[in-house]
């Protein structure tokens, strides 16, 4: 899938705040995403993200 920073990605799952939108801080091997709702951040790989993105 191709995304670029910016982009705003919903997952499959829901974030513990209710909210399964993600944006897009920074791309490489490993992405940094920023919650919708409530702006907690992880680091996530790319393998594991394709999987995880609807």
């Amino acid at each position: 899938m191709a995304f670029k920073e910016g982009d705003v990605i919903e997952f499959k799952k829901k974030h513990p705040c209710g909210s399964n939108k993600w944006k897009v801080l920074r791309t490489g091997s490993d992405c940094r995403l920023q919650c919708e709702g409530c702006g907690h951040q992880i680091e996530i790989s790319r393998s594991k993200l394709d999987k995880n993105i609807r």
